[in-house]
């Protein structure tokens, strides 16, 4: 009789919970637990971080009625530093920067060479990286074949002298011969001094008719020459080039007619405003680049050819809607920006970029002059979105 009386008092109490359990069904909660320092990690009960240890905070999920639409809390908001901004039309510069080098402006140079044939008996300037001012003497040279001629107008000259311009023309003879010498690079002042001494010495010197740092020195010290054999040359740093590679595929984005500027690292980032005088026409076929050269002053005389910079080529701006690089989220199939729809809501929209120059990106289509746009903590929207929906907030998006 006992043992009856149990079991229908267990079975009444089974019967009640069942009744309960009919009346309260049970619900999925709509929190989560999650780290606000990892936000990967996620949990249906209050824990503990496994990566940093720090206690798991509760999350209301979101229920929004878009697809690709994220709703976060205000805590959730501060934590991800999430900041937007009202985008607006504004002047966007196109700016192209190339890697270059400074190099002697080869339109600035200038060869010494022999005027005529002899041995070079003495030499000036010895060094490569000497200095040569306008009229400083270079070399000295023995040349029988002008030792001749001088000797010869010496002789007209007495000619001329003793006899008159008689029954020969001698004074046009005298200025022949003063023409040759004058040919084979002998100066006014020198043939002054042989009209008034009458006598020609063993070598003769010869000057420069320019002026600028030696780059290469072909002859020494009792070398032969021959006439147009080359002695110098002479680059003036006056100006320089700061020859840049160009890819291809960059060739569309500069524009002849745009600023060009040369900045200098090794001197203090120095920013200098220059001039585009040459594009090569060839493309290298192996290395598919160009050659770009930008003409900079060098007043000071503080450049030197060698020296690393950086060719800064800024278009003419235009008025278009922008945004901060980070705020374009991007990979292969597309970019997009998170726009903020209502409070603490965002919905991820697929855009169309453009120009992007320095730390700007250009936006030709998706949002519109006005949109409310996420600019810092676009990132930790997608990872949010992925952790909530389990799903990739791209799949599908189209333009």
């Amino acid at each position: 009789m006992r043992i009856t009386i149990v079991i229908s008092v267990l079975f009444l109490f089974l019967a009640a919970c069942k009744s309960k359990e009919e009346q309260h069904p049970h619900t999925e909660s709509d929190v989560y637990y999650t780290c606000s320092m990892h936000p990967q990690v996620v949990g249906n009960e209050p824990g503990w971080c496994p990566i940093c240890g720090m206690a798991l905070i509760q999350v209301k999920k979101s229920v929004t009625n878009k697809p690709n639409e994220l709703r976060l809390s205000n805590e959730q908001v501060v934590l991800g530093n999430i900041s937007v901004d009202t985008i607006r039309m504004g002047s966007l510069n196109d700016e192209v920067v190339l890697t270059a080098t400074l190099n002697i402006d080869q339109t600035a140079t200038s060869a010494i060479s022999a005027r005529i044939g002899g041995r070079i008996e003495r030499l000036y300037f010895k060094s490569i990286g000497d200095y040569v001012q306008k009229g400083d003497k270079i070399f000295d040279l023995y040349s029988e074949e002008l030792n001749a001629l001088k000797q010869e107008y010496i002789l007209i000259l007495n000619q001329l002298t003793e006899l008159g311009n008689s029954m020969v023309d001698y004074r046009q003879l005298a200025l022949s011969a003063k023409n040759k010498l004058l040919l084979w690079g002998m100066q006014e002042s020198q043939i002054k001094q042989l009209e008034q001494s009458r006598t020609a010495t063993s070598t003769t010197a010869f000057f420069s008719n320019s002026k600028g740092y030696i780059t290469t020195l072909d002859i020494k010290e009792g070398d032969y020459v021959m006439d147009g054999s080359p002695i110098m040359q002479l680059a003036s740093l006056s100006t320089l080039w700061a020859e840049a590679q160009v890819y291809a595929s960059q060739l569309a984005d500069i524009n002849l007619n745009g600023e060009s500027f040369v900045q200098l690292p090794d001197l203090d980032n120095l920013l200098l405003r220059g001039k585009i005088e040459f594009i090569n026409p060839e493309i290298n076929p192996d290395t598919r680049i160009n050659l770009l050269r930008v003409s900079i002053p060098n007043s000071k005389g503080v450049l030197r050819p060698g020296m690393a910079a950086y060719v800064i080529i800024r278009n003419p701006a235009r008025n278009t809607l922008s945004l901060p690089t980070d705020a374009v989220l991007r990979d292969s199939r597309g970019a997009t920006v998170w726009v903020q729809t209502a409070k603490n809501t965002f919905e991820l929209r697929m855009v169309q970029t453009g120009l992007e120059t320095g730390n700007r990106i250009e936006i030709t289509s998706g949002i519109q002059n006005g949109d409310v746009v996420v600019l810092t903590g676009a990132y930790l929207l997608n990872s949010e979105f992925i952790f909530k929906n389990q799903a990739d907030p791209m799949a599908g998006m189209k333009m």
